[in-house]
């Protein structure tokens, strides 16, 4: 794979469409870059917009690839101990919805995710569980449904062959002062460790743009990564990815035809002679 960069724009829904807006905006000040715009159908059960969707329609017609973001981007279970209740109610405020669930209701949303995608007549390719949180009965789901591909905190997942590229997701926290600070600092040190990888992600949430620290931090990022990365959705970063498997593994069995015709070429010289 050549060297790529996908910029994502988490929580895309109603409540928080005015806020991607501006986050798509200010990614606009540094180029014009296909984004891949995670898409909750009822962030925490609210009901749909017909302007919403018709900007996401838009958004698609324009180069954006839409991603299901989980149904209603909220964690309506009950957490096991205090290690299960920090991950699932401090550590993502709530919003895990995907972590716990078992494999028939995992299925049930995503399948009510997949039809509110046919109704806007948008194709489905990818899904992102909020905050990443994926259970077993989730990674089960999946497996019925015909997705290309999903996405943990560290690595792209093609599907349904679970084949793993490793990107460590920058993504930035605005809930305070420190964890801004914290944050940009991580980032720059991944951004840098990752400068060889095939692919850097850039995930961002509808309050990185809140902070003109933050937000000028992580588009002087953007900046650099294009000088030296191709901008593509993770829809077509999941089929470049596809792809190199397949030449990978073809390249593999070539080799093993070539080895196998020189050991017969050896035991036919051995057994004339």
């Amino acid at each position: 794979m050549s060297r790529l960069l996908c910029v994502a724009v988490h929580d895309v829904a109603p409540a928080t469409w005015a806020d991607c807006e501006r986050v798509v905006q200010a990614v606009a000040e540094v180029a014009d870059v296909p984004m891949s715009l995670l898409a909750v159908p009822r962030y925490h059960g609210a009901p749909h917009s017909r302007d919403f969707e018709h900007w996401l329609r838009w958004r698609a017609s324009e180069g954006d690839e839409l991603v299901l973001h989980g149904y209603t981007h909220l964690d309506d279970g009950t957490p096991r101990g205090p290690v299960d209740h920090w991950r699932r109610h401090v550590y993502t405020q709530g919003e895990g919805e995907f972590c716990a669930l078992d494999e028939a209701e995992a299925s049930r949303r995503l399948l009510a995710g997949a039809q509110w995608f046919r109704s806007l007549g948008m194709p489905l390719r990818g899904f992102v569980a909020p905050a990443w949180l994926l259970g077993r009965g989730g990674w089960a789901a999946l497996r019925r449904f015909g997705l290309r591909y999903t996405c943990t905190l560290s690595h792209l997942v093609l599907l349904p062959e679970r084949h793993t590229l490793f990107s460590q997701s920058l993504v930035y926290s605005a809930r305070s002062g420190w964890r801004r600070a914290a944050s940009i600092e991580w980032n720059r040190l991944c951004a840098t460790a990752q400068a060889r990888r095939p692919l850097l992600r850039l995930e961002l949430h509808p309050h990185d743009v809140d902070d003109a620290r933050m937000r000028t931090a992580w588009q002087r990022l953007l900046e650099a990564a294009l000088r030296e990365r191709t901008a593509v959705t993770l829809a077509e970063a999941a089929e470049r990815f596809r792809l190199d498997e397949a030449q990978r593994a073809l390249g593999g069995e070539k080799a093993d035809r070539r080895a196998d015709h020189h050991v017969a070429r050896v035991v036919q010289a051995k057994h004339h002679a």
